[in-house]
């Protein structure tokens, strides 16, 4: 049949290493790769399943494993996605029919902006679901986003301190500073400034019911509600002077036709002499569309920007770049930890939700962190500012404010003991 030639055509494009071996519904089997290791085997099954996956490989691979009907027979999930992304650098040229990709490409240029109705849309798909799920496999601080490894083997808890850590040494916040957190999450950073880089107030804000309601409460049980303030607004609405602003995990959500009004509300926001630190997943590559799957099902409207999409709206809003670091490999870390601890805890996952759901999660954590192994995908830190003055002009003031940073948690924790 002409979709089990067209399989076994993309098959052979995109495997060159490891084996791979795909039983269509039909019963033919198709393999691909030099024979070495990893070893998988995978099964399509009910009508239509190989057509589909050949039409729409992009969308349909995530759909086929969310419904049964894509079985890993043997090897692993994560297995099986090495064999498809280690060698193709996912070069959408491959693909047997490309007509779908091309298309994408192009509603992806003509996509309309994120205003402030349909990002709080998005934000509520993802970030409202139940609390319960994330403690699955979070840290103790619900960091929901890429940790950062100081050594190997490093724990997810201590990473995810080292993360916020890192990200107050670079903010280099003095003693009575207001700052600004753009996407608060469930509050771990804001209260971390508060608690032990000095910020005198920290307001967070978040389009998220969910993570609004559990960030209040657990700066009232740390007794931070007079420093550190959570609300339920849009970036563009936000008014004030703040002499920090921090962003993490939140601009992947703005989109390319928003990254003007992001930069100019920052920009407008930020104190004469103040420092901002953006923390978001990004791209090496060249700028292109969001993979269909992970935008249909998990993140409704995200985008994982290049920096040549960046550059021009922070040049055109008055800010200047002052330091720019490319976290690799960081957040493929981070999913794996995700990963195991999801697996680990699956029947709970189940009981709050449904197999479809769980196989949809699963996927989700699998590819992602595939993505950052295997493609182009990383995290930017670029730090901003108004003037060329107002930060030290060689980078080891960031080691020597981590270093405070750390003695200032391990008196805390001393004192917490006696």
């Amino acid at each position: 049949m002409v979709f089990d030639r067209l399989l076994a055509k993309a098959l052979a494009a995109f495997v060159q290493r490891g084996s791979l071996e795909v039983t269509a519904e039909t019963g033919e089997v198709h393999r691909a790769g030099d024979g070495t290791a990893p070893r998988v085997a995978v099964r399509l099954v009910g009508e239509g399943a190989t057509r589909a996956l050949v039409i729409d490989p992009e969308l349909t691979l995530g759909e086929l494993y969310m419904d049964g009907r894509l079985v890993i027979e043997e090897g692993t999930l994560m297995e099986f996605l090495q064999l498809l992304l280690q060698d193709s650098r996912a070069e959408r040229s491959k693909l047997p029919i490309p007509t779908i990709a091309k298309l994408r490409s192009l509603a992806w240029r003509l996509a309309g902006r994120n205003d402030a109705r349909l990002a709080r849309a998005n934000v509520a798909h993802h970030y409202d679901l139940s609390g319960r799920l994330y403690d699955l496999f979070l840290d103790r601080h619900r960091q929901y986003s890429c940790a950062y490894f100081e050594h190997e083997g490093q724990a997810l808890d201590d990473a995810q301190r080292a993360k916020q850590r890192h990200i107050a040494a670079k903010l280099a916040i003095r003693p009575g500073d207001d700052v600004l957190e753009i996407g608060s999450g469930w509050g771990g950073l804001a209260m971390y400034l508060a608690r032990y880089a000095g910020a005198e107030r920290v307001r967070g804000i978040t389009l998220s019911a969910e993570q609004l309601a559990a960030s209040r409460r657990s700066a009232a049980e740390a007794g931070l509600s007079d420093r550190v303030a959570f609300e339920m607004e849009d970036y563009r609405a936000t008014q004030g002077r703040f002499d920090r602003i921090v962003s993490v995990g939140m601009f992947e959500h703005v989109g390319p036709k928003d990254y003007g009004a992001y930069f100019e509300a920052a920009a407008r926001l930020l104190a004469e002499d103040g420092v901002m630190l953006l923390h978001t997943i990004g791209r090496t590559g060249e700028p292109g569309y969001t993979n269909p799957w992970i935008r249909k099902y998990i993140f409704p409207g995200g985008h994982l920007p290049t920096l040549a999409e960046v550059m021009p709206a922070i040049e055109r809003s008055g800010l200047m770049v002052t330091d720019i670091e490319v976290l690799r490999l960081h957040y493929a870390e981070t999913l794996k930890a995700w990963r195991e601890r999801f697996l680990a805890r699956r029947d709970e996952a189940l009981a709050l939700y449904d197999e479809r759901f769980c196989r949809m999660w699963e996927f989700y954590l699998a590819l992602s962190e595939a993505a950052f192994r295997w493609e182009d995908v990383v995290v930017f830190q670029i730090q901003l500012a108004k003037r060329n003055d107002v930060l030290p002009i060689t980078r080891d003031y960031i080691a020597r404010n981590e270093e405070m940073l750390r003695r200032a948690e391990e008196t805390r924790l001393q004192v917490a003991a006696e």
